[in-house]
């Protein structure tokens, strides 16, 4: 068995879990926990329930999903010798079904029986296939679409792109989309107001600088072709032969301290996956000692992904990390991560006043 960032481990209990990126121990996976049917947990959040299917689930926001776990389900995580604490996971004898991306796609197409929403969703992917070299197996499907509880009138169109060709593909492609005004495409930060709050959680970033950033990733859409405006979003996920597994070679992840630097981006092509990974020289700094050298920043969290772009002067809030290997190398990283100061992070461009 092997598995890769957004696929989705069902325990025998019917826990949905969700794989977070691609570092893992043997047999075993670290993941969110994504849904739980009805029977082992009820939320009073108006947005958690998910009740499109033969059974009602719950879906966990924030931290309730590891609270769950540790209460009640302590056997779904795993210790980590690495980060000296234990982590939300499942191993692989623990999976009663692993449900891919790539393969519910295809059997959504395969099949005769469609309703409106996967009538919608058929028509956006074929528009994008008609005008790319993109091939139906370049994408999946995530969320409730995944798993069968989707709801006709309320689900979004939940995609995922494999690979970074593809991905900078779509991403153009999307770009010409948005500029067609009879395509039905449209750029989901395109306008002057914003479609969401998540940026007033972050303290550093302003709603300027967010709607900026957003807007250029391009991969949060519209359609508005389809009985009603549905929102779509397009997940960049690795291939499996663009995958390589670090965990096995590390020894450590020593949290340092909360610091702060000015970076100029060498590289961004892993920054469109989870984690985002930008290849960085400092060029300014507060908290991080002279004869240390870092030349990477990590960051697990969604709203920094493909933040910056390669030559890119940015501004990044995070922890410093010691990374110890198997082959006594040492080197340093800022990682944003869940966990204290998480709102406290922030990983922009430097000064957007003159872009």
């Amino acid at each position: 068995m092997k598995a890769r960032d957004r696929d989705a481990p069902v325990s025998r209990e019917g826990i949905i879990f969700r794989v977070i990126g691609y570092n893992h121990p043997p047999g075993a996976y670290f993941c969110d926990v994504e849904y739980a049917p009805d029977t082992l947990y009820r939320s009073k959040d108006k947005r958690a329930l998910r009740d499109g299917g033969k059974t009602i689930y719950y879906k966990f926001y924030f931290d309730e999903g590891l609270k769950f776990v540790k209460e009640k389900f302590p056997h779904y995580t795993l210790y980590s010798k690495v980060f000296k604490k234990r982590m939300v996971g499942i191993s692989e004898s623990q999976i009663a079904e692993l449900r891919r991306p790539d393969k519910k796609l295809l059997q959504i197409f395969e099949e005769d029986e469609e309703d409106k929403l996967i009538n919608a969703l058929k028509k956006v992917l074929e528009k994008i296939l008609e005008i790319s070299s993109l091939r139906l197996t370049d994408f999946g499907v995530f969320g409730s679409l995944l798993h069968d509880f989707y709801n006709v009138n309320y689900s979004d169109l939940d995609f995922i792109i494999y690979g970074i060709r593809q991905t900078e593909e779509l991403r153009k492609v999307l770009r010409e989309l948005y500029k067609d005004p009879n395509s039905g495409f449209k750029n989901e930060y395109g306008g002057s107001s914003p479609p969401d709050s998540r940026y007033k959680r972050f303290r550093y970033l302003s709603l300027k600088e967010y709607m900026w950033h957003q807007r250029r990733k391009m991969i949060y859409a519209i359609y508005n072709k389809a009985w009603r405006i549905l929102k779509m979003e397009f997940e960049p996920v690795k291939q499996w032969n663009e995958i390589l597994n670090e965990y096995p070679n590390l020894v450590s992840v020593e949290k340092i301290g909360f610091v702060e630097a000015v970076i100029e981006v060498v590289d961004s092509s892993q920054s469109y996956f989870m984690p985002s990974v930008y290849k960085v020289e400092v060029l300014e700094s507060h908290g991080i000692p002279s004869s240390i050298e870092v030349d990477k920043i990590v960051s697990y969290v969604e709203e920094f992904r493909l933040q910056l772009e390669e030559g890119e002067r940015g501004y990044v809030r995070g922890w410093l990390e010691k990374i110890t290997t198997r082959s006594d190398e040492e080197r340093y990283q800022i990682t944003l991560t869940y966990g204290p100061k998480y709102f406290d992070q922030v990983l922009k461009i430097f000064d957007l006043k003159h872009i």
